[in-house]
């Protein structure tokens, strides 16, 4: 049993870098389709930013991810397992597409889904934290719309005097900032999503490692409550390694097939994503900075004009936003049923 669990938390682990290879598009999509950075640059930069996070931040989204979705008497390392595994079927098919789905709502889909398939409906704890996460599946993307928008048409207006060279050269530069602070509230939401799930994991098996001494009562956790630092640091690590090997074909999607960006938009486009992110994670919603990003991009292309904007692309987007909470559980069910067969618990 105690090998079972080390595994199971090595492959949530194993979830955080695939979240960071996925999700890298949402940081440099913008900073790289605006030219402001080469790729390799821009993963630097993000990753870099993504591991911040971890000084800068809170636990209040683990925290709602380990206690407050789903009944931890009806959680064990297979439910656990189930989910993730979920969670990364589904990230591999939509990263296979070049389609920005959210990591985030494959983990929770992916998590609800297996723990259905262990206990039925009644696993769920339908509340606050399920309204919060389901809204903000229609939330993030409008929110990170109307910020990108008023925020472009504020500095259009503020820099309708200056000249177009010397305000593209402004806004590369600022657009480094904006860029970082994407990548530190991405960072900020996601690692501690993963999080969550190793504590629920954990505190379903302490009384097992209760007892245990050296690197292996390390491993005891007491309570949901509990966020050990181990966990924080190995959630952001793994989660910087995976931006650093990066999504091109995410990042080709976002940076520039759903609008043309210049570094001015790019600006607006991060800093209302950012912001939508930050406020979230300090109430501890878990979002999707992928949702938040692409309707931050969106809201800024349609600045220019609506036809600025791919929206059949943007269609396809929305639908893979639609699906990826029940497709996830579909998957983590399958996989639970799978391991059930073969594991322990």
């Amino acid at each position: 049993m105690v090998t079972y669990v080390v595994l199971i938390v090595l492959v949530a682990f194993a979830f955080d870098f695939i979240n960071g290879f996925h999700d890298s598009a949402n940081s440099i999509a913008t900073v790289v389709g605006t030219r402001v950075l080469k790729p390799f640059p821009a993963v630097l930069w993000a990753a870099f930013f993504n591991f911040v996070a971890l000084f800068t931040v809170g636990t209040a989204v683990a925290k709602a991810i380990g206690k407050g979705m789903i009944d931890l008497d009806v959680v064990t390392p297979t439910v656990i397992l189930g989910g993730l595994s979920g969670a990364i079927i589904w990230n591999l098919i939509t990263w296979v597409y070049g389609l920005p789905s959210s990591s985030s709502h494959a983990l929770i889909g992916g998590y609800a889904g297996s723990a259905v398939a262990a206990a039925g409906m009644g696993a769920i704890e339908w509340g606050t934290k399920w309204i919060q996460t389901l809204a903000f599946i229609v939330l993030s993307p409008l929110i990170g719309m109307f910020l990108g928008f008023g925020l472009m048409v504020l500095v259009s207006w503020l820099f309708h005097r200056v000249r177009r060279g010397p305000a593209d050269r402004f806004f590369k530069g600022a657009q480094l900032a904006s860029s970082a602070l994407f990548s530190l509230s991405h960072g900020a939401n996601d690692a501690q999503k993963t999080m969550g799930i190793i504590v629920s994991l954990l505190v379903s098996v302490n009384h097992i490692f209760a007892r245990e001494t050296g690197f292996l009562h390390l491993l005891y956790v007491p309570d949901a409550e509990t966020i050990p630092l181990w966990v924080e640091v190995c959630a952001y690590s793994a989660l910087s390694v995976g931006t650093l090997f990066g999504g091109w074909r995410i990042v080709h999607t976002m940076g520039s097939r759903i609008t043309r960006l210049k570094p001015v938009g790019g600006f607006c486009a991060e800093t209302g994503g950012a912001m939508s992110i930050l406020i979230a994670t300090n109430f501890g919603i878990p979002v999707s900075t992928t949702h938040t990003i692409t309707g931050a991009i969106v809201g800024v292309g349609a600045t220019n004009r609506l036809s600025a904007v791919r929206w059949g692309l943007a269609g396809r987007i929305v639908w893979a936003w639609i699906v990826t909470i029940p497709a996830a559980a579909t998957m983590a069910a399958l996989s639970f049923w799978l391991l059930r067969l073969v594991t322990p618990v």
